[in-house]
């Protein structure tokens, strides 16, 4: 997933980014002062020469022919995306004593807890699976909830992260990956939003298709009111509410239920992008990084079943799981789904998983464990088959066809 926090129009909205560790190679043309020096046989060593064009082709072709420099991208830190983290831990820190303390009202602790709750909701149900992947389609009062949950989780508007989550499954662990796991925990964690970002992100991120968003009424109204729904969604009314219907001390709330439910929510999201793609085991794909990791499933609402979702990203359960065991973003979908605001809803056959976990599987995976193959937890990503969800130009015919859909429109 692809949370970016900073923007360059708001307190906590600088650039946000990604900053490679990766080479770029580059063939330069030396200067005059590097040229190779050509001296003819009989004239002392260090004596000027005139060019000929014999020298002059010759030196040219040593160039040409020399082995190119590889010369490192420089980091380029975002200091406001620093400083504000700076800040956001603080207080989040701050709101911790508070609730760990007892310094609130037990109405505000049954509050900041429901606002966890939509908060990921507006990530996972919203950001993530309707509109990143296309898992499923909702009706417009289910997109307008949704649509107002991401902006209280604050992790950018819709468009912004959905482009950056599509260029991610596109490109994962690439230059291109906006937090790419190959460069360790940290970066992929929160250091890609305290750097720029690398050029293959913004080049080849232009390429992504978003004319589905750029349809949808709810998403470009999010975008064009960004900096006027945050602000209040995602920390004033979370500290208002307390204070003015039980009387709590606001600025106890705004440091427990806007500033720490923020920052733990946005750690829980984080998660999947760093470790759900260290560690866990690859039942279904052992070459790609992603992970099923049991404890990012459980505190990011069933987003820690990576290594299936990364194969199958356009299935609305992000999971092959038959019921809701870490999963509480599926439960909450399947009762959208009976009341009639979700429908259209993606899913994988159990055939068409078991096929593909037998050809590309590290082993883990149960239709597999009495055959006794090998574990491999090495991997060794490969790219050219990626797909960002459902209507992806490179999405194979087969899953397409092998689809199961559930409600399906008519």
């Amino acid at each position: 997933m692809a949370p970016n926090v900073t923007s360059t129009t708001t307190l906590f909205m600088a650039e946000a980014a990604v900053c490679p560790t990766s080479k770029l190679t580059t063939l330069r043309r030396p200067s005059s002062a590097t040229m190779p020096s050509m001296v003819p046989v009989g004239q002392a060593v260090g004596s000027p020469a005139p060019p000929t064009a014999t020298t002059m082709a010759s030196a040219k072709a040593s160039v040409v022919d020399r082995p190119v420099a590889e010369d490192p991208y420089a980091w380029h830190i975002v200091w406001r995306n620093v400083i504000a983290f700076a800040y956001l831990h603080y207080a989040a820190v701050r709101g911790l004593y508070v609730f760990f303390s007892g310094g609130i009202a037990f109405p505000t602790y049954l509050w900041t807890a429901v606002l966890v709750v939509l908060s990921a909701q507006g990530i996972t149900a919203g950001a993530h699976r309707l509109w990143a992947h296309r898992a499923y389609k909702a009706r417009l009062p289910l997109r307008v909830l949704l649509m107002l949950c991401q902006t209280l989780a604050f992790q950018n508007h819709i468009y912004e992260w959905v482009r950056d989550h599509r260029v991610h499954h596109k490109f994962t662990d690439t230059d291109a990956d906006p937090h790419n796991a190959s460069r360790g925990f940290f970066f992929s964690h929160m250091g890609w939003l305290m750097v720029r970002k690398h050029p293959d992100v913004r080049r080849k991120g232009a390429g992504v298709d978003m004319s589905d968003l750029e349809q949808d009424s709810v998403v470009m109204f999010q975008k064009k009111s960004y900096l006027v729904l945050m602000p209040l969604i995602a920390f004033f009314l979370p500290a208002y509410v307390p204070y003015k219907l039980w009387g709590e001390s606001f600025w106890a709330a705004y440091y427990v239920s806007s500033m720490m439910r923020y920052v733990l929510s946005l750690h829980g999201t984080w998660l999947v992008n760093s470790a759900a793609h260290i560690w866990g085991m690859r039942p279904v794909d052992k070459s790609i990084s992603p992970t099923e990791n049991y404890f990012v499933a459980h505190v990011a609402f069933g987003e820690g079943w990576h290594n299936y979702h990364h194969v199958f990203p356009w299935d609305y359960k992000a999971a092959e799981l038959g019921d809701y065991y870490g999963n509480i973003t599926t439960a909450i979908l399947d009762f959208m789904c009976y009341i009639g605001q979700a429908y259209d809803l993606k899913t994988v056959s159990k055939e068409m998983v078991e096929r593909r976990v037998a050809r590309t599987g590290d082993g883990t995976h149960p239709s597999v464990q009495d055959k006794q193959q090998p574990h491999h937890h090495h991997h060794h990503h490969h790219h050219g088959d990626e797909v960002w969800g459902w209507g992806d130009k490179d999405m194979p015919q087969d899953d397409v066809l092998g689809a199961t859909i559930i409600n399906k429109s008519d």
